[in-house]
């Protein structure tokens, strides 16, 4: 019996792995990453106003992201929501690290290890109240307010900037922020 080709396969598979989770996530193609960027402005509690479904925020409502700086340097994050179907709050640290220069909103995120996902902040307003944040496809959105509500205009700006990069805004999922 020959051990040699599948102890060459596994090893190449691992190392694969380990070079995609630890290699710098990049924004989708077509999506522009807001340049300059003040992450000492963003840092602070933002909720969640509309995002597109996945797994990890299934359920939950009353949704923020939290933002501050560690003394590394890096950013820790901490979501929040409620989840309804429990009936109860749930939160989930991580930590964001910019992927170059920190000018630039295009960050990696990491909840789980040494995986990280792109996190790119896409449109943001001169007062840092209104964002949109991408990842690192097109199957991942959010626009974020630093109240629970945004005007109709600022929510129909958003909507369009998003459009206008490439996301399908028809299948957002407005959060509910109060109870």
């Amino acid at each position: 019996m020959r051990i040699f080709p599948v102890v060459t396969a596994v090893t190449a598979v691992a190392a694969a792995l380990l070079v995609v989770s630890c290699s710098a996530p990049t924004p989708p193609k077509g999506v522009t990453v807001v340049t300059p960027f003040d992450v000492n402005r963003f840092l602070g509690t933002w909720y969640e106003i509309a995002r597109l479904d996945h797994r990890f925020e299934r359920g939950l409502e009353q949704v923020t992201a939290t933002y501050s700086k560690r003394s590394d340097g890096n950013i820790t994050v901490v979501n929040k929501g409620y989840n309804i179907d429990r009936g109860m709050w749930q939160d989930i640290e991580g930590v964001a690290k910019f992927t170059g220069s920190p000018d630039r909103a295009a960050l990696k995120v990491s909840f789980f290890g040494p995986f990280y996902g792109g996190y790119n902040v896409i449109a943001l307003d001169k007062e840092y109240r209104h964002a949109l944040i991408c990842g690192p496809n097109r199957d991942y959105l959010w626009i974020l307010s630093r109240t629970p509500t945004v005007p109709a205009e600022v929510r129909q700006n958003l909507l369009d900037a998003a459009a206008r990069q490439g996301f399908d805004v028809r299948k957002l999922i407005w959060v509910r922020q109060s109870r």
